[in-house]
C-alpha cells in the first residue's frame, strides 16, 4: 500500500503535547497518529449504525 502524507495545522500547545507524549512512549509522532487513527471505527460500522 502506498504511503501518503498528512499535513495539518494545530496549535503550538497541541504540538508540544503530541511531541511530549510520543517521546514518553518512545514512539514517533507518526506512530502515535497512526495508532490513534486505528482506534476510529471502520466505515462499514459507521454506515450500519446510521
Amino acid at each position: 500500500m502506498a504511503k501518503k502524507e498528512l499535513h495539518i495545522r494545530i496549535t503550538e500547545r497541541r504540538m508540544n503535547k503530541l511531541r511530549l507524549y510520543a517521546a514518553t512512549k518512545d514512539k514517533t509522532i507518526t506512530q502515535v497518529v497512526e495508532e490513534l487513527l486505528d482506534t476510529l471505527p471502520e466505515i462499514k460500522d459507521i454506515l450500519q449504525a446510521g
